[in-house]
């Protein structure tokens, strides 16, 4: 095989190898196509996902821990390992329609989070925060959700910056499983 063939996957006459190694991550594509949203879009709480993911076996919805007014669920499509999401169970967009207890407790859910992490995967650092509207980077703009991002010394290497892609060398279902354990164990 010549390095043309080995670097596209493809034989014959077809230009130059570029060198690159190929890290196929093809579940991505369902996200960047949209093709996993509702028919109606997420803004009805029947075809949101932070709205069934409760309702859904944990190991099927990959939440994590329940609280009374919020829970904790490993995102979908996450920047790191542990990539926790902090939602509300009522569906409401916009932070300041919090109330007082929902509130209160999404931000000890997110100190347990950070916490539960730490104590999982030796976190060095997070990244905490919610994109407030679809203008402002929110893929779910309808319901609000706090992002809980582990990060490590040296995680941001060559892979997002220049091959555009993050490598996660644990499956969700085993994160979710590790987090859920010591979550009950804090």
């Amino acid at each position: 095989m010549t390095g043309a063939e080995r670097d596209t996957g493809y034989g014959g006459d077809n230009g130059l190898a570029d060198g690159l190694d190929r890290l196929w991550t093809p579940h991505r594509m369902t996200y960047i196509s949209g093709e996993d949203r509702p028919e109606g879009g997420y803004e009805k709480p029947t075809g949101c996902p932070f709205c069934l993911a409760p309702g859904l076996p944990a190991e099927e919805s990959l939440v994590v821990a329940r609280g009374e007014h919020v829970f904790a669920v490993l995102n979908l499509y996450p920047y790191n390992p542990g990539h926790l999401l902090v939602c509300p169970y009522r569906h409401v967009a916009d932070y300041t329609e919090l109330d007082e207890p929902e509130t209160v407790e999404l931000a000890a859910f997110t100190k347990a989070a950070m916490r539960v992490v730490r104590h999982v995967s030796s976190a060095h650092g997070f990244n905490l925060g919610m994109n407030q509207g679809g203008v402002a980077g929110a893929g779910i703009a309808a319901h609000l959700h706090q992002h809980v991002v582990p990060r490590w010394g040296g995680d941001a290497n060559f892979m997002p910056v220049i091959g555009r892609t993050k490598v996660l060398p644990q499956l969700l279902a085993d994160t979710r499983e590790l987090l859920a354990k010591a979550w009950a164990a804090a």
